[in-house]
């Protein structure tokens, strides 16, 4: 089969091709490789057709889509400090470009499996969060909501586009995704916890670490992704895919701590300091992964404890 990845050079990205292409598929990557990197196709990059080019451009879009069979949607400007610097350019891409994407997509007839993401849920600190869960977000005057409005609309979108067009799509929401090829530029904690720690720098915690949090495989993730894709069910669907073992931040700096061997401190960044640069957290956000699980019979294998060893040892032989 013809499959195209948006954002395919990106960090769950790339790891979806390299799956897809071990399964004997033709896959193209489209990206502006802005936060994704060539690198990151280096595995198969004799067997990967790679086109520079920004979901914005909508004619240089339509043109990479032809004869393709079926696209995965994972082009976005993520990360939380990405979002904070660029909060205008960061709209345009999550939904103007998803727009083009879904639009061309349900235009030619080619079925989608939309990314999404947890940030859906906003401030929503309830427990689990199912599919049917609350949105909760903050006020719109603070750009750290922008990336969860974006995602929403563009679930809405592809909705209203299967609902009135017939589009073929299936919306997966990450949780916490977590693995090699993942940076620390843009502020996920995990990787931005590592690269303090190994280079003896403090490791800041928003708040008082407190918060609590489950992370999820990148090796999970994509196997829940291709299960998903390859089931005939789902159609018109959005299911939660994330891990199982929780644990809050300030444990999770502790066990970085431990493994890395480093003599870097714990520093806190209170709240009040962080909204006036824009951000604001949740205290819980947990997933409930149940739907998917009934679906596919999908199950995350790796612990925390296998991720952050996994993560640690893909960095330390740089």
């Amino acid at each position: 089969m013809r499959i195209l990845i948006t954002g395919g050079a990106g960090f769950i990205g790339s790891h979806l091709a390299d799956a897809l292409v071990e399964r004997g598929h033709k896959v193209i990557v489209f990206d502006d490789f802005s936060t994704g990197g060539r690198k990151n196709l280096a595995k198969h990059k004799n067997e990967v057709i790679s086109i520079e080019g920004n979901i914005l451009d909508r004619k240089h879009l339509a043109e990479s889509l032809k004869g393709v069979e079926y696209c995965f949607h994972f082009a976005a400007a993520v990360g939380v400090e990405k979002i904070l610097k660029d909060p205008i350019g960061s709209l345009k891409t999550n939904i103007h470009g998803s727009e083009n994407v879904l639009e061309l997509c349900c235009e030619i007839g080619i079925p989608v499996i939309l990314a999404s993401t947890s940030e859906i849920y906003g401030k929503n600190s309830t427990g689990p969060l199912n599919e049917e869960s609350d949105r909760i977000v903050g006020s719109p005057l603070l750009s750290r909501w922008t990336y969860s409005d974006a995602k929403a609309l563009d679930e809405a979108f592809a909705v209203a586009l299967a609902n009135q067009k017939g589009l073929k799509i299936k919306i997966i929401r990450f949780f916490n995704t977590v693995g090699p090829r993942q940076s620390a530029a843009y502020g996920m904690v995990i990787p931005s916890f590592f690269e303090a720690a190994m280079n003896q720098l403090p490791l800041v915690i928003h708040g008082d670490g407190s918060q609590q949090r489950i992370f999820c495989h990148i090796s999970d993730a994509v196997a829940g992704t291709l299960a998903l894709w390859e089931s005939e069910h789902g159609f018109g669907e959005a299911f939660n895919l994330g891990g199982t073992e929780e644990t809050s931040i300030l444990n999770l700096a502790k066990r970085i701590l431990e493994i890395t061997g480093s003599n870097s401190e714990i520093t806190y960044l209170p709240y009040e300091e962080l909204r006036k640069r824009g951000f604001e957290d949740m205290q819980r956000r947990l997933p409930d992964s149940s739907k998917l699980r009934k679906l596919i019979s999908w199950e995350p294998r790796k612990n925390l404890n296998d991720i952050l060893f996994d993560y640690y040892q893909s960095i330390a032989k740089k």
